[in-house]
């Protein structure tokens, strides 16, 4: 799903070659959570599941599940979880299908039609492609649009809006454009979808097209499909416009599972259902609108790639768009699959990626799917021989992850709170291809990570993806990555179905994939397709070896980990430099609203402007307050020492041979809801199905992270008062934190 890009200088390959692991080094080693003893037979299981791994079956199963549509909803999703479910038993878990009903929109009516100062009527499709055997498959297949969009049929001027986040309008405001009224063209990118038609609609505009602009999504970066990987002509990116901000899951069942009786909003009540009509558009269908628009010519960087003069508007284009909904509860099945553990089955690892794509899905999620299924078969192989995991591992396939992390958010909420009671982890992975490891994750598990990337080799260069990774990291410019033993994890917001695991019940979390060199130009339109990535996602499904070799390492080792691997300083090291820069972000605001409004009070603006154009000369702004952030750096303080003391006995603890029994268990309990501490219950602010007060996805970002949110996002919208209460939370919770770590140094002593 996420894509991954590159001055080095002999410093910092010097510092690579220095700190760079090898598979042997590391394997000299105690693992995390391991003694030396439980290290050897931990090593030796992963060497027999890593040769039984066979890029074959991925191949095969990739075909067979993206011969047909697969969204939530469509013949070829049920069939597609009837035979997962079925190759996990055959591989001896218990297995069952746990049917949800959400609500899925299918659209009956869409119509786009420019009807001045010319006429043309969109296309709304895309071809049939001789190199894409799938393309010509329209059986089940839905066609472009976004889910969650309002009904509705108006007719008005256009006006292009860049990517359609806020600043954006700020900055038409200072052009004297007008959105409200207004149909609003906005391009892909800067943010997730669902918040273009969601700013737009605040903004008084009465609907948003989207396009992908062949500048970020097209020619522009290269060769476009069938020749090349990137997006062509007139593909186009369906997807979800739900206010996953607000909550993602069904629109009308939030904090609660959508069981055939539960209590439903109804559609009209739903806050996270888009209040006007949405639909994406190809770029070839957007040109005939752009080359309409007149008025100011637009800024600089919003400047695409298509052969014209980007115009503002509004106007003369005008355009005529109707849409109308299937407002229908769809059946979603999870497919849920059951390794009991022989000690301690009442914890439980939790592995997952959806199989419910737009079309195909080859990509988009199959990639990551069917390295699950290699992953898992392996596994349980491995245990119809004998062997058994230390704890239980739950296997997962999740439906309906597109329209909205349906599947997994319904399900996650309807165990709540059984999770919390017993799961120590959830692993994610979605789409996956050619390239670099990606992880991001939960803090406590970013030394852990760390010991995992030198074990794994990547396919095309022959060295450890930690050595390949550091690498393109370094050369793009990341300082600390160079400088740092461990590599940095990034922090999550959302997009996947590690979400409501993370940041609604505190789950420790990580999302686990490769890319970063497979194009993808296909993502959400019929060409996400097998013939597409065989050709340009991973040609030997070698990177998908690589992805079950990883995510297959991270299960096992908590699966079987004497002492579950969580370690807090890397997660203090990274709340420290989150601290850091909230403070700079204040100090910045207060420096950059100085400089404004002495520009206001010196005329500047108006005396800088084209007299001949239009220009609003800006107000002044709020002055910013001096923030006390001291309890926060206490409570970050004070966690870097319990962090530190409860690594050191602990190290001690296992170089004898561990714990016994009965210490291992108090601790193991006791850390097991650790990420737990680091929630509130009241949520944050508007949106208190968010609970974590470390990570979340932005408000005006959607996918994009926001960390330390209730402080961070406080300062962004000048809330100072839920600044202030949110330094006190936030240290609260850090607190609980060293609370806990002091709790298990007794329990070690």
């Amino acid at each position: 799903m996420p894509r991954i890009c590159v001055r080095i200088s002999l410093a910092v390959l010097t510092a690579l070659a220095a700190l760079a692991a090898t598979p042997q080094q590391s394997a000299d080693h105690a693992l995390l959570g391991f003694t030396a003893e439980s290290t050897r037979a931990q090593r030796d299981l992963e060497a027999r599941f890593d040769a039984q791994l066979d890029a074959d079956n991925l191949r095969n199963w990739m075909r067979h599940l993206s011969r047909h549509p697969t969204h939530v909803g469509s013949p070829g999703a049920k069939a597609n979880a009837e035979w997962i479910a079925e190759q996990f038993r055959s591989w001896g878990f218990d297995t069952r299908i746990d049917e949800y009903q959400v609500l899925f929109p299918t659209p009956r009516e869409r119509m786009v039609e420019l009807v001045a100062p010319t006429r043309y009527t969109l296309r709304l499709g895309e071809p049939v492609l001789a190199e894409d055997a799938t393309s010509g498959v329209t059986q089940d297949r839905l066609p472009t649009y976004n889910a969650y969009s309002a009904d509705g049929d108006v007719e008005a001027e256009v006006v292009y809006v860049n990517y359609g986040i806020p600043a954006d309008y700020e900055e038409l405001e200072r052009r004297g454009v007008d959105v409200r009224g207004k149909i609003v063209l906005a391009r892909y990118g800067g943010s997730w979808r669902g918040i273009k038609p969601k700013v737009a609609a605040d903004r008084g505009a009465i609907a948003t097209l989207i396009y992908s602009d062949p500048r970020d999504d097209g020619y522009f970066q290269g060769d476009v499909y069938p020749e090349g990987p990137y997006r062509m002509e007139h593909g186009a990116q369906r997807g979800s416009v739900q206010d996953m901000p607000q909550y993602p899951g069904d629109p009308l069942t939030p904090g609660v599972g959508a069981t055939a009786n539960a209590e439903r909003y109804t559609v009209e009540e739903s806050p996270t259902i888009m209040k006007i009509p949405v639909l994406p558009i190809s770029y070839g269908d957007a040109l005939p609108i752009l080359e309409a628009l007149g008025g100011p010519v637009a800024p600089t960087s919003w400047r695409g790639a298509l052969p014209l003069t980007y115009h503002l508007g509004p106007g003369p284009a005008r355009v005529h768009m109707r849409v109308a909904f299937n407002w229908d509860l769809t059946p979603a099945y999870d497919v849920i699959a059951v390794l009991r553990g022989s000690e301690y089955p009442d914890e439980w690892v939790i592995r997952g990626n959806h199989f419910d794509g737009w079309a195909f899905g080859a990509g988009d999620p199959l990639s990551g799917m069917v390295a699950l299924l290699e992953e898992a078969r392996v596994v349980g192989e491995m245990a119809q021989t004998g062997w058994r995991p230390k704890r239980t591992i739950v296997y997962t396939g999740w439906d309906a992850e597109e329209p909205g992390l349906l599947g997994s958010t319904e399900w996650a909420e309807h165990h709540g709170a059984e999770l919390q009671e017993k799961a120590i982890a959830y692993i994610n992975s979605d789409g996956n291809g050619r390239g670099f490891m990606g992880v991001g994750g939960s803090h406590t598990l970013e030394r852990f990570v760390n010991q995992i990337s030198p074990d794994v080799e990547d396919p095309q260069t022959g060295v450890t993806v930690r050595e390949r990774l550091k690498a393109r990291l370094a050369v793009g410019g990341n300082r600390e990555a160079a400088s740092r033993t461990d590599l940095p994890i990034s922090p999550l917001g959302s997009g996947s179905d590690y979400t409501p695991f993370l940041q609604h019940l505190g789950i420790p979390s990580l999302n686990i994939g490769y890319g970063g060199e497979n194009g993808g130009g296909s993502y959400h339109s019929i060409f996400d397709s097998f013939d597409y990535y065989a050709r340009f996602g991973d040609p030997t499904f070698e990177y998908g070896v690589a992805l079950a070799k990883t995510a297959g390492r991270a299960t096992l080792r908590l699966a079987n980990a004497d002492v579950l691997p969580l370690r807090f300083g890397n997660f203090a090291d990274n709340v420290r430099t989150y601290l850091q820069e909230v403070e700079q972000l204040a100090e910045t605001m207060r420096d950059d609203t100085e400089h404004h409004n002495l520009l206001v009070d010196q005329n500047a603006f108006a005396l800088a402007a084209d007299p001949k154009q239009t220009y609003v000369v800006p107000e002044k702004k709020e002055t910013v307050p001096y923030l006390n952030f001291a309890p926060l750096h206490n409570a970050v303080a004070r966690l870097e020492g319990a962090a530190a003391r409860y690594d050191s006995h602990l190290a001690s603890a296992m170089a004898k041979g561990g714990l016994d029994a009965d210490a291992n268990s108090r601790l193991n309990a006791l850390l097991q809801g650790m990420e737990q501490r680091m929630t509130r219950a009241e949520g944050l602010p508007r949106r208190p199905w968010f609970r974590h007060m470390i990570y979340a996805p932005g408000f005006w970002t959607g996918y994009g992270v926001k960390t330390l949110p209730g402080v961070r996002e406080g300062i962004e919208e000048r809330e100072w008062e839920e600044v202030r209460l949110f330094v006190g939370e936030i240290a609260a919770a850090l607190d609980r934190v060293s609370d806990g770590l002091e709790e298990a140094v007794g329990i070690l002593d």
